[in-house]
């Protein structure tokens, strides 16, 4: 009689699950949850201003300029003018939403190859691309703007540029440090055996694996051009009027605000809870990163 020998075969061991991504665990940080909704907060009201039942942002209303407090007709009361503020607010949460993130995204177009290509090649590549970076950074932020906007003009278009000049050599920097950490690693050495090209190691391989501190950054970054926009708002450099500018609505207050704080109060708590919802947000992403 034959013997049955067991099969000894090894026993595959099963294979190990992939993290969940960033976005699935978003919901774990009570951080970023806030700033989220501080966030879609002003989205949804930004998204839906057209079908609210707003007074236009634009319409003077004479029985409020007798009167500008806050009252059943206008809720936030009104300005200078006779006009909503609630709805110069909700509408111009649709410009500060559209502006500051496609700026900021504009200069990650041009901050990250630059970065990628000072990191990877090194050598003059690196050097001259650190110096025009460290020419630009060595101007203060908010001369830079108040120059470009001054000779340009101001409009949507001009601050995206003056955004996209005043932060790309920022981003730059961080995408090459981030480069340099990464480009001797494993997965790289990998890259270049099987003979990929310098672009395709770039974009494909290093990019990716830098998501975790540059969507950080991005939240970061978006709020500081929040506040130019502000700013230039504030400084008479801003949107054209009669568009609704948070920025533009603080200075137009401050003429009355010792009488009629809200006007420049309204506008201000605007401004300072968005950008509140991406600093938290930034925040919260970053310590999910942390956790990988």
């Amino acid at each position: 009689m034959t013997a049955v020998t067991p099969d000894l075969a090894p026993i595959a061991a099963p294979a190990e699950r992939a993290p969940p991504s960033l976005l699935r665990r978003l919901p774990t940080s009570p951080v970023a949850m806030v700033g989220l909704g501080l966030i879609l907060f002003w989205v949804l009201l930004a998204l839906f201003a057209p079908l609210l039942p707003l007074i236009p942002p634009n319409k003077q209303d004479l029985m409020a300029l007798a009167d500008p407090r806050p009252s059943a007709a206008h809720w936030l009361g009104a300005d200078f003018k006779g006009r909503d503020i609630l709805s110069r607010l909700i509408w111009g949460a649709r410009t500060v939403l559209t502006v500051a993130p496609a700026a900021a995204l504009a200069a990650y177009v041009v901050g990250c190859p630059l970065g990628l290509a000072a990191g990877y090649y090194g050598g003059k590549i690196d050097t001259l691309i650190s110096r025009l970076s460290d020419i630009i950074l060595s101007f203060p932020i908010i001369i830079l703007y108040v120059i470009l906007i001054a000779n340009i003009g101001p409009s949507v278009l001009n601050i995206v540029l003056a955004v996209v000049v005043t932060a790309a050599p920022g981003i730059a920097r961080i995408v090459r440090g981030l480069t340099l950490e990464q480009r001797h690693l494993d997965y790289v050495a990998a890259a270049q055996l099987r003979r990929e090209s310098a672009l395709y190691i770039m974009f494909v391989e290093l990019l990716p694996n830098c998501r975790g501190p540059l969507i950080t950054d991005f939240c970061l970054r978006v709020g500081y051009t929040i506040i130019t926009i502000g700013i230039l708002g504030f400084l008479g450099l801003g949107l054209p009027p009669p568009d609704p500018d948070w920025g533009t609505m603080v200075k137009e207050g401050t003429t009355m605000i010792s009488v009629r704080p809200h006007m420049s109060l309204f506008p201000s708590i605007a401004i300072v809870s968005l950008i509140l919802g991406f600093n938290l947000l930034a925040d919260g992403v970053r310590e999910l990163s942390l956790r990988e």
